[in-house]
């Protein structure tokens, strides 16, 4: 696997991850009530920044643990990297069309952020997904 496959599977469990226990942190604080009273920023900040630090500590981990023949990117790489990203740009803009909308009909700030972030999110497990099912086709 190389040096690039393995970073796009770091990125796609690590915003799983991430993701799946902000949902739970907000989950659990709103104890019954309403989502929007829940106060957010705070977890959705943290965890926007605990994904960061933990891509690149797993991405180091996983080097450590297998390291790569090459850690140059080749061609290849670049081309799969750039058909994901491509794959995954319209998470981010349906998270974006999808918070416009939101703001337009004067949604909580709540609402709007969250939908933001789930556009990040399926950003990249739609582009990491779409680069590494054409790392094993052979692309």
């Amino acid at each position: 696997m190389s040096y690039e496959e393995k970073g796009t599977w770091v990125y796609l469990v690590v915003s799983v991850v991430v993701y799946a226990a902000y949902v739970g942190v907000v989950l659990s604080r709103a104890d019954g009530g309403p989502l929007a009273d829940v106060a957010y920023v705070g977890p959705l900040l943290w965890s926007v920044a605990g994904a960061v630090v933990a891509g690149i500590v797993v991405r180091i981990l996983v080097e450590i643990a297998r390291p790569s023949e090459s850690l140059r990117t080749d061609e290849r790489d670049r081309d799969l990297a750039r058909r994901g990203t491509l794959a995954g740009q319209w998470g981010v803009v349906g998270g974006a069309l999808g918070a416009l909308v939101l703001a337009l009909a004067d949604a909580d700030t709540f609402w709007i952020a969250n939908t933001i972030y789930l556009g990040f999110v399926v950003m990249a497990v739609v582009s990491s997904v779409v680069t590494l099912v054409a790392y094993r086709r052979g692309v």
